[in-house]
């Protein structure tokens, strides 16, 4: 077990009916916001009518910034920054689910810089401050609620970038799992993808296997999102069940489930981006495709014990081939993809993807060149 530094100073009020809180907590941060948030969806589900309501009862004032993709482009970003800017606005508040809080991370930071907000996701500049931000989290699967990333899609270069910093976490984040019982069935088998894509990428990953802690944290999140997703498959308005999921996302990636492992990369992520970069996908239906074939991978470059390790612990499977046919049967029975094709990604396309995602891991500082990726691809066929 590592050395590790873990902090996390995000306020979670969770359960029904905590939307309105973020009113009183927002009135101590500012006068004005900027309300950004996606197609439309919180208008159905009553987190707008809550979370405004909220606001003009504490005196906040706020401009609307509506329209965020499922993967967020940076032009929208850069014209989220500019309203910021124009309206005056000292605060920033999401509605939705991560990327409706990753582009208003974006804009929070974008707003307080002098450049382009591009700078902080190729490298260029570091987030050093931003507007404080509070979320309403309505889709339970990247954790941004929690933690301090975000990522943005620049959408002319085809580079789905990640930028971050301690200024980028939430003062407050309001979490109702009765704002996510109307959510389609894709959308919570891909934040079900996911979340458990969060847990396993430190864990399969790590240079150091012997952290018992954290190795049983992860198997009780994984178990959790399993058991939880399959129950909101047979009854999305089951409250426990969803309630489950919501704070398991919100664990897996609010840093508890990393505490002492060491070196480590988020490369079934690396490789997703690309897939998403390119074709516009959901982002937990590319791991559900990437996961499978990556772990046959790691199994043939010695990643069998880890791999058998994790089986017991979530599937009861003792094998590591098991362990990996588990993973695409769960993907499989909540209605995800698992192989390119059946989201129409031609073999042809292999080269460039991986191309693109072999720039990923070489920001990120991980090691894999694009020959690896491309065999990982080809795996997914």
């Amino acid at each position: 077990m590592q050395n590790f530094d873990f902090s996390n100073p995000v306020r979670i009020v969770f359960g029904r009916g905590v939307i309105p809180e973020l009113g009183p907590a927002a009135a101590k941060a500012g006068r004005k916001a900027l309300l950004v948030y996606g197609g439309g969806s919180i208008k159905k589900n009553g987190v707008y009518e809550a979370l405004t309501r909220a606001l003009r009862e504490n005196g906040v004032a706020f401009a609307e910034h509506s329209g965020v993709k499922p993967n967020p482009v940076l032009s929208h970003v850069r014209a989220g920054v500019a309203k910021a800017r124009a309206e005056g606005c000292d605060m920033i508040i999401a509605a939705g689910g991560g990327s409706v809080i990753d582009e208003s991370k974006a804009i929070a930071a974008g707003a307080k810089y002098g450049g382009d907000v591009w700078d902080f996701f190729c490298g260029k500049a570091e987030v050093e401050s931003a507007l404080p931000l509070f979320t309403a989290l309505t889709i339970p699967a990247t954790g941004s609620e929690m933690n301090s990333g975000c990522v943005v899609t620049n959408e002319e270069t085809r580079q789905k970038y990640s930028a971050g910093g301690p200024a980028l976490f939430p003062r407050v984040s309001a979490l109702d799992p009765e704002a996510t019982m109307t959510l389609p069935r894709e959308q919570s088998a891909y934040g079900a993808v996911d979340a458990i894509a969060h847990i396993i990428e430190n864990y399969f990953t790590t240079s150091d296997a012997d952290n018992a802690v954290t190795d049983e944290l992860v198997h009780a999140v994984a178990r959790s999102v399993i058991a939880s997703t399959r129950r909101i498959m047979k009854d999305p308005k089951d409250y426990n069940a969803r309630a489950s999921m919501m704070w398991s996302a919100t664990l897996a990636l609010n840093g508890l489930a990393n505490c002492g492992y060491g070196g480590g990369g988020f490369i079934n992520h690396a490789i997703e981006h690309s897939l998403s970069a390119f074709y516009d996908i959901p982002h937990g239906a590319g791991l559900a495709i990437v996961i499978p074939a990556w772990a046959g991978k790691y199994l043939e470059r010695g990643g069998r014990a880890r791999l058998e390790n994790f089986g017991r612990g979530v599937f009861g499977e003792a094998t590591a081939e098991g362990t990996i046919k588990a993973m695409e049967a769960f993907f499989r029975e909540v209605g995800a993809p698992v192989r390119l094709g059946e989201l129409k990604i031609p073999a042809a396309d292999i080269p460039k993807v991986a191309a693109n995602a072999a720039a990923t891991v070489k920001l990120w500082g991980m090691e894999m060149q694009q020959p690896e990726i491309e065999e990982i691809l080809r795996a997914a066929l």
